[in-house]
């Protein structure tokens, strides 16, 4: 049976304690629900530092550690950092042996686009001995974990909420960004959005109402963010970046993207390349 997580006193307390704890570092939240099930959960754009910090708090699932499933749940991950991601590579792959004594199987649950590619590809790098499988859906996951989805649902449900709490932001608008940021290509309807996320057409836009936001400016900002991780990540030509957040033309992306930044794309990829 799955169990609500408390928040531990230190990296120290949780490396003595983790069972039905959960430890916070910067763009990640690693848990322990119960011995034989755990995870963590990344967001943003982690980079050297932060998952430096990961490494040391994933040290918890080594022996003595009880036979357990995990859960890498990686959705909210905006933009890989090559950094970030080559620490995570030079961390596990002298220790995949130590972790296969522990780790029965795990779940990778990726972002979508370029993101999820890059994510994706860390089975590529680190193969393991034990069974893993990259998924779309955390619930899908945690079934192919062994998990009954009952317990998943409440568990994942704490879980997200935990994360929004981190990240300042409601778990309304967390749940709204994500379902919008896998239907920027569809023809959005307000009606299916709400239907995915368990409300009726009329309860979300209170709701939203209530949060002093809509559901056009919260679509808007799901698009120029997706649209920046694009322009970082990728050389896609700016129309092509236009179409793959969904926007109608170039001329309408680029006067959305210049609203909420306050500078074209162009602009905005040429100062943040050279930054990088």
């Amino acid at each position: 049976m799955l169990r609500a997580v408390q928040s531990a006193d230190g990296l120290d307390d949780y490396l003595q304690n983790p069972i039905g704890r959960y430890f916070v570092g910067e763009s990640f939240l690693h848990w322990y629900a119960s011995p034989d099930v755990c995870g963590f959960t990344v967001w943003g754009r982690p980079g050297e530092a932060q998952i430096s910090r990961l490494t040391q708090v994933l040290n918890v699932e080594l022996a003595p550690a009880a036979p357990h499933v995990s859960l890498v749940d990686a959705r909210r991950v905006e933009s890989p950092d090559a950094n970030g991601l080559s620490v995570l590579v030079k961390y596990m792959a002298p220790r995949i042996s130590d972790f296969s004594q522990t780790v029965r199987r795990q779940a990778l649950v990726r972002p979508e686009g370029i993101a999820g590619a890059v994510v994706g590809g860390f089975y590529s790098l680190v193969s393991s001995s034990y069974p893993t499988r990259a998924f779309a859906d955390p619930l899908e996951a945690m079934g192919w974990l062994g998990r009954p989805e009952p317990e998943a649902r409440t568990l994942l449900l704490e879980l997200n909420e935990l994360v929004m709490r981190q990240q300042g932001q409601s778990p309304l608008l967390g749940e709204l960004h994500r379902v919008l940021r896998t239907r920027l290509c569809d023809e959005l309807v307000l009606a299916d959005i709400a239907r995915e996320m368990g409300m009726s057409e009329r309860t979300l836009q209170r709701r939203l109402r209530e949060s002093g936001t809509s559901f056009q400016a919260e679509l808007n900002t799901v698009q120029v963010r997706t649209a920046q991780a694009l322009l970082l990540n990728s050389d896609a030509k700016l129309t092509a970046v236009a179409a793959e957040v969904g926007c109608a033309s170039l001329q309408h992306f680029s006067s959305l993207f210049r609203k909420l930044t306050g500078e074209s794309p162009s602009a905005w990829r040429a100062r943040h390349r050279q930054g990088s």
